[in-house]
Formats: structure tokens, sequence, C-alpha cells
């Protein structure tokens, strides 16, 4: 395979693999979530070229905490975490990205093993491709087996791995497992643990439940960008599917469920209205005040995370958390 423009020439260190993808329609995903008696569309559609650089302004505000918590939990817990982790471990991570919070376990691992394999998997395969030559160039010991793959079904990436005497260490970071409803949450990490051998170890970021001052100003900041995120969900269905949404006619609201221990973001119509979609050639009806759930973050606790570690097939081992014990990532062993 060529390289992608502007990446150096091919590092025999590299290798990137395609898994088979998951058929993935917008258009169809549009019209059902709209046309249901309680409108709703799914929070991965959020991040085409300017929703992603939304997200990534919103990762710098003051109110969203939840990077900066799990970057000061992995840093000033590393040293125990690696040695968690064991010798000779080969290292998977789920939803990789650029790999930034990564960098933070693999300056000890690549000092405490001869060589590393490192496996990032996510769906970007030119991220896989600039951010595997990056790590390579910082870390000579290093081997990038990278996956390009929907990484809510794990089984299908990792089964392309090559079998190992290595322990595999998963790392799943972000709060990314609380956009799950609890049901989804648990059959994906079965999924996962269906792919591991015992003794085998999950590292899991999880948001922890907290005050709702704390919680709301993270999804609904003053300067408004999380609701130009949301909102840019509706601008993307003008772009690719001929929408008629006047942007102007809706508003982001979020909030905190206590009892359900969640985030829910809306769009909120602010009048009754009519929008047509020419691509699905429907017009979908709004009263004033109906909402369209865009997104669900769920936040955890003690008692919760344990839930979902049993019902998946591990044991919570060790967890570590930021100064404010805002923010979690939790051990997970394979039972």
């Amino acid at each position: 395979m060529a390289p992608l423009a502007g990446l150096p020439p091919h590092d025999p260190r590299f290798v990137l693999l395609r898994a088979p993808a998951p058929e993935d329609d917008f258009a169809r995903d549009v019209l059902v979530g709209l046309t249901s008696p309680r409108k709703w569309l799914p929070p991965r559609w959020f991040y085409d070229t300017l929703g992603s650089s939304l997200f990534d302004t919103i990762c710098f505000l003051p109110e969203y905490y939840v990077m900066r918590a799990e970057a000061e939990a992995l840093s000033s817990h590393r040293e125990e975490i690696v040695a968690s982790f064991g010798a000779q471990i080969r290292l998977v991570e789920l939803g990789s990205g650029a790999a930034r919070k990564t960098r933070l376990l693999l300056d000890l691992l690549t000092a405490a093993q001869p060589s590393l394999e490192y496996v990032p998997v996510d769906i970007d395969a030119g991220m896989l491709e600039r951010s595997g030559h990056e790590l390579l160039r910082e870390y000579p010991t290093l081997r990038v087996t990278a996956v390009s793959a929907d990484f809510t079904r794990p089984s299908v990436p990792l089964a392309l791995l090559t079998p190992t005497s290595a322990r595999t260490v998963v790392l799943f970071l972000g709060s990314t497992i609380g956009n799950l409803d609890p049901g989804e949450g648990v059959a994906m990490l079965r999924d996962l643990r269906g792919v591991m051998s015992p003794g085998d170890a999950l590292l899991l970021g999880t948001d922890l439940r907290k005050d709702r001052a704390i919680l709301e100003p993270a999804y609904d900041d003053p300067l408004g960008v999380t609701a130009a995120f949301n909102l840019n969900l509706l601008g993307r269905i003008n772009r690719e599917l001929g929408g008629s949404f006047d942007l102007r006619r809706f508003r982001h609201r979020a909030f905190y469920d206590e009892a359900l221990g969640r985030i829910e973001m809306h769009l909120v119509s602010i009048v009754a209205q009519r929008v047509r979609i020419d691509a699905l050639d429907v017009d979908i009806q709004f009263d004033e005040g109906e909402t369209i759930h865009t997104e669900s973050s769920y936040k955890h606790d003690a008692a919760s995370l344990q839930a979902l570690a049993e019902a998946s097939g591990f044991a919570v081992g060790k967890t570590w958390t930021d100064a404010r014990a805002w923010f979690a990532d939790a051990l997970l062993l394979a039972s």
C-alpha cells in the first residue's frame, strides 16, 4: 500500500490492516430517527469535518474537564498503571485517534520491554497512518500494527492480529463507553471479552458521577461551542441530504438526569414547523418545544462500574482517578 501524501516512505515497523466495514447509512439513520415517535439522531454523525473541528475546540474549554481530568489520572499514576500491565504485553487501543494520552504510557512501556507492539484501532485510516509514523519516530523500539475498523465490535479487528504469547492489554480511554446505553456497553465489552484470554486486561476510562453544577456547563458552555457542535448535525443534513433546517429555529439543550446517571443532549424546536429533506423525499413536522435526542453520556460510580464489568465477563482490579475524583481509569481483568 502506498503511503498517504506527505508521509515518509513506508517503515517496515508499520502495518495497516483493514477490517470489513459495517454498513453506515447517514440517510437511513436520519429517516428512521426523525420519523420515530420520539425523534433522535445517532451521535456518531456529529463528526464530519466541521463537527470534528468543533469537538477539538470543546476539549480546550475550561468547562469541559473530561480530557484534562483523565490526562491527570494517567500522568499521576502511570508508573503504577504500567506496572499492573506486567512484563511482556501487546498494547491494543480502541478509538486511538492521535494517541496523545497514550504517550504517557508508551514512555514507560517502551523503556520496560525491548520491543513493544502497539495496535491502534480507529475508523480513520489516514489518522492511523499519520499518528503511527509519528509514534515510530518518537519510539525506536515500537512496532505499530494499525487496524482501520469500527471499534464498537472489537472482536472484528482483533481477529486480524497474529497470535502472541504476550499478555494483551486493551486501552479504551476517554469516556466513549458512556455514549453507549448500558445494554450496548455490555454488548461491546462482551464482544471484546470473547477474544481475550484469561488474565488479559482492559484499561477503561469512565467519567464519574458528580454535581450537576459541574456536569451541565461541560455540555452547555457559555461560549456556545457545544451548541454549535450539536446544531451542526442539522447543518450536515442540509448539506448532504438537501435538508431545509433553519438552525435559528432550534436551540441546544443539555441536562443531567440524576436517576439515569446521564447527561442528555437535545435539539429543541422553538416553534411549530415543517422541515423538508429532499434526498429522503420527506417532510418532518415539529411541534413547538419538541426535541431531537442527539446524545447521552452516562456517568459511573463504583457500583455501576462493578455491574458493567461483571455483566461483561471482567473483574474490576485497581482504579486510578484524578485528584478531584472526577474521572477514573479502571483496570478490568478478563476472568
